[in-house]
């Protein structure tokens, strides 16, 4: 499993800090340590650029990010960098559908589960080869193959065959029906002639990309600044913005004080930095709703947890929600009961945990606990305790770890929260997970919650949620995938594997106007999908 723990230390770092938990903030002096270097760099850019043109032609936007340990879409899911650098066969528009990407056109053969891509003719990589379908037979094999260990690997398990016909057609026939497969071609395709027989998890190719995307890989300055340039060959035609600056900035708060000092033009920030600064002259917010909720992941390969999972209900039970959006949030999110409440096969019926601090003390009590006279529950001489894990630079999350700890204690159950830098995912009680997907249900529910799929770092598995989650993958009848979903959603909530706190939407905030942000588009996990026109943007 090294490397399995390697790629899923990358994911934790990537540029939404996918995974980040919980943390207190940094000082103001460490989160900017380094970062004068990439200042300069950018404003130097923007000086260059804008030194006889003052359109948005030739201009530069510093966007603050965190940080990155490599750029592989094949492996690593969230990173927002990946939308500017590379494509896939398919893409997404504004409301999340599926539209072509590279792909101009397809077609699918329901009775032998065969879909035909018609690739569009004269697509350049950014280094002037030319792309063809032997790069998409490539990259969906590299996903695939066990050893590379992609945690999106679930997504393409019934592809049995994919077959080059030629440079622009590419034929995947699938074992098995799965009707998010067009879903799952949105996924960026890597360069064969880079990177066939090369490592996919440490290439060097991974710290200067070569995609097909809107932007070109520049400049790679570790732990200060990664530089992307426009594509100017880029399919859909040249981006507006010349350069983007993705400056790191892995602390949230110091991304707010950043803004003020200019330093960054554009960041996600927390609620309350937006409160703070968006009433100021000078400042745009997009707020944007989300399919991205927060909860405690509980590590079944625990033996606390494997004793004891009959009072997790007790513990979703004990969780006032609400109170955790009123005060950490400041309203901008919703309460969570399960993955699928932002998408249309959600059944409300199933949101069994409302806040019950007295059902939490019964189910406790029917399990054997007593009460300490410490006023923690305790069984054969061990205390209801366990720790909850959070990544360090998320300061959303340090909020609603804060609360469940307190919550929790008032119904005799000893939770901590710890902020560590690394994560121990084998040891570890409990983390301050997120998750969620904008797109299809099927997208962050199997390779979730389905047994030893790539995204199960929890260890969860029930052979009835393998089976709803199996059939409602398998069929297109809105109906029957309906109650699939539902048995599903039941299921869950029945052998628990998170306790869900709330979805979390998120304000992106400028310090120049950016025209092209499409505000109603729900976004995904830790906001990721903002950049998904960016080439059309432009600066006042």
């Amino acid at each position: 499993m090294k490397k399995k723990f390697l790629a899923l230390l990358s994911v934790m770092a990537l540029g939404a800090s996918l995974l980040a938990g919980c943390g207190s903030t940094a000082s103001e002096t460490a989160s900017t340590e380094g970062t004068e270097a990439a200042t300069e760099a950018a404003t130097e850019a923007t000086e260059t650029a804008d030194a006889d043109d003052t359109s948005s032609e030739g201009s530069t936007l510093i966007y603050g990010s965190n940080d990155y340990t490599r750029i592989n879409p094949a492996i690593d899911e969230h990173g927002e960098i990946n939308l500017l650098l590379f494509d896939g066969l398919t893409a997404h528009d504004a409301d999340n559908n599926v539209v072509p990407g590279l792909a101009e056109s397809w077609d699918i053969d329901d009775e032998n589960n065969t879909y035909t891509f018609h690739i569009r003719e004269g697509v350049k990589w950014h280094d002037g080869e030319t792309f063809t379908a032997e790069d998409v037979k490539f990259t969906i094999e590299a996903i695939m193959n066990p050893d590379n260990e992609s945690e999106i690997a679930s997504n393409y398990e019934e592809v049995a065959d994919i077959t080059v016909v030629d440079d622009n057609t590419v034929t995947f026939t699938l074992s098995e029906k799965n009707v998010a497969f067009l879903e799952y071609m949105t996924i960026g395709i890597l360069p064969k002639h880079l990177l066939d027989g090369k490592d996919m998890q440490n290439d060097p190719y991974f710290k200067s990309p070569v995609g097909t995307g809107p932007y070109k890989f520049s400049e790679w300055v570790e732990g200060q600044s990664i530089t992307l340039e426009a594509n100017e060959d880029y399919y859909k035609g040249a981006p507006n913005i010349q350069t983007i600056v993705f400056k790191i900035v892995d602390d949230d708060n110091a991304k707010a004080l950043q803004l003020q000092s200019g330093e960054i033009n554009f960041a996600k920030i927390t609620p309350k930095d937006t409160q703070a600064i968006a009433s100021n002259d000078g400042f745009y917010v997009y707020n944007m709703k989300t399919s991205d909720y927060r909860g405690i992941m509980y590590n079944f390969n625990n033996d606390f947890w494997k004793e004891n999972a009959d009072i997790i209900p007790a513990i979703s039970y004990g969780i006032d929600r609400q109170a955790m959006v009123d005060a950490v949030l400041l309203g901008d999110g919703i309460v969570a009961y399960g993955p699928l409440q932002r998408n249309v096969y959600n059944d409300e019926s199933t949101n069994l945990y409302d806040y019950n601090p007295e059902k939490a003390v019964e189910i406790i009590e029917a399990a054997g606990w007593t009460m300490g006279d410490d006023g923690i529950y305790e069984k054969d001489g061990q205390k209801l305790s366990f720790t909850v894990t959070c990544k360090e630079g998320d300061q959303v999350r340090a909020d609603l770890a804060a609360i469940a700890t307190q919550q929790l204690a008032e119904i005799g159950v000893d939770c901590k929260s710890e902020i560590k830098s690394k994560i121990d995912w084998a040891g570890q009680d409990a983390f301050l997970i997120g998750w969620g997907s904008p797109f299809d249900a099927d997208d962050h529910t199997w390779k979730v919650f389905g047994t030893d799929k790539g995204a199960n770092y929890n260890a969860y598995s029930d052979a009835i949620v393998d089976e709803a989650l199996k059939n409602a993958r398998q069929t297109d009848d809105p109906e029957e995938r309906a109650k699939y979903y539902s048995e599903f959603l039941n299921e869950m909530n029945a052998n628990p594997a998170y306790t869900f706190f709330c979805y979390v939407d998120v304000d992106y905030v400028s310090n120049v106007s950016i025209n092209g942000i499409t505000p109603d588009t729900i976004l995904g996990h830790h906001g990721v999908g903002i950049f998904w026109n960016v080439e059309e943007w432009t600066l006042d």
